[in-house]
């Protein structure tokens, strides 16, 4: 049995897929990049912040994994569209071309942190005005890192990937699988 500080329900869903027991738990944090962060240092800092403050709700500590995923495009950060003007940003920076989508995964235990960090590569056909517009009304986009769940609607506009689909939807299974060995390993 392990606790996962998550909101996200792809993540609950794709734990489930394990085959994974686990309990939900706060794992809240202040999400703010540091100045002169790289995304690879940023998104696995989110990822075991999550963790040790998943682990710290508890009165019984469970190992707590926790996880976190960003859009980078050059060496931008997308994080979760504000409005309409900053997904249609978003969506121009990623619109016929490439970009990574990078996904850290920690479990937070006495013994202390495991963690790793999936990078995918993913390229989106080129996007029109109004096919960005229509993606914004579906509401899909909003709660979204890079603004877009290859998972759902924007599934369509990705002409292929390179590495891990599930890193891309939120909780790579592999590794995931690979660091849930390794705390049985240690126990």
């Amino acid at each position: 049995m392990i606790a996962l500080a998550s909101a996200s329900p792809r993540r609950r869903e794709l734990l489930v897929q394990l085959q994974q027991d686990f309990v939900l738990v706060k794992g809240e944090i202040d999400e703010s990049q540091l100045e002169g962060e790289t995304a690879d240092q940023y998104v696995l800092r989110l990822a075991e912040q999550k963790a040790l403050a998943g682990y710290q709700s508890q009165q019984r500590p469970l190992p707590t994994l926790g996880a976190d995923t960003i859009v980078q495009v050059d060496e931008l950060v997308l994080g979760k569209p504000v409005d309409l003007v900053d997904f249609q940003r978003m969506m121009g920076l990623l619109s016929g071309r490439s970009h990574w989508v990078k996904t850290a995964v920690a479990i937070a235990t006495a013994q202390g942190m495991i963690s790793t960090t999936v990078a995918t590569k993913v390229w989106f056909k080129p996007l029109s005005e109004q096919e960005i517009l229509w993606y914004w009304t579906t509401g899909e986009p909003a709660d979204k890192a890079g603004g877009y769940g290859i998972q759902g609607l924007a599934g369509q506009f990705v002409q292929r990937i390179d590495g891990s689909y599930f890193a891309v939807v939120g909780l790579p299974l592999y590794e995931t699988a690979q660091l849930l060995q390794t705390l049985k390993d240690m126990q």
